[in-house]
């Protein structure tokens, strides 16, 4: 990890030979934003709501609990592929014991400033299908980054008033958008059809560089982004991930 620059995992696979208040606070932000695919698939595995709830709490309690920051293998390079081995153990045990652990167990509380009840409610209207648990996960896992990447593309243009114009090119980031058509949108924002793809070549090309930063904070080393890249699209493709 040499030229590699410091990402919040890379902070929680160091946490043995730094500050552990450091890295769990990286790690709290990692578990606050990837929250919902890990809470999607425990409904998926048969709990309700509120059982659901209170296992993802207490799942990510378990990380610190068990000192695990100290033993995170960096080759295991994937955020998501720890997470879910580690949930698939934590599952496990707890069916073994038979009951929910509740929330917090008397330990500090993590910081995760979740709304259970809209994740509840964003759970229902995504039927999975056919898919299974660890391909939903992969799926949902990959919107979420890819929401967080779009939002800060809005709030960037928002931020230099082009609010409108990123609302109309948004479509066309992927090549397979139906948005407005290049025609249509230069008439809209008083631009030649040349200039909006001049628009959208420069928009795909920050959306790749946001995108790449977002993978960037889940993995090991920058030999693993382009990797993770490919697998999380495919998984919103519904190809599954690896």
């Amino acid at each position: 990890m040499n030229r590699f620059r410091t990402t919040r995992w890379s902070v929680v696979l160091a946490a043995g030979d730094g500050d552990e208040r450091t890295a769990r606070a990286a790690l709290e932000e990692l578990c606050r934003i990837y929250w919902w695919p890990i809470y999607a698939f425990v409904r998926r595995n048969g709990h309700d709501a509120e059982a659901a709830a209170d296992l993802t709490q207490s799942y990510f309690l378990s990380l610190l609990e068990r000192r695990d920051l100290e033993r995170m293998d960096p080759e295991r390079g994937r955020f998501r592929s720890f997470l879910l081995v580690a949930l698939r153990n934590f599952l496990a045990k707890q069916r073994e014991r038979a009951h929910t652990l509740k929330r917090g167990r008397g330990q500090a509380p993590l910081s995760l400033d979740v709304d259970l009840e809209d994740a509840e409610a964003r759970y229902v209207r995504e039927p999975a299908g056919g898919a299974t648990p660890e391909e939903e996960f992969e799926r949902r896992w990959a919107l979420t980054l890819l929401d967080r990447v779009l939002r800060t593309l809005r709030a960037e243009a928002e931020a230099a008033g082009a609010g409108e114009r990123f609302e109309l090119l948004a479509p066309h980031l992927t090549g397979h958008g139906k948005g407005v058509a290049y025609r249509q949108i230069g008439a809209r924002l008083g631009i030649s059809e040349s200039a909006v793809k001049v628009a959208v070549h420069r928009l795909r090309r920050r959306f790749g560089e946001l995108l790449r930063a977002e993978v960037a904070e889940t993995v090991a080393d920058e030999r693993g982004i382009e990797g993770e890249i490919r697998a999380l699209l495919a998984a919103v493709a519904g190809g599954g991930g690896g």
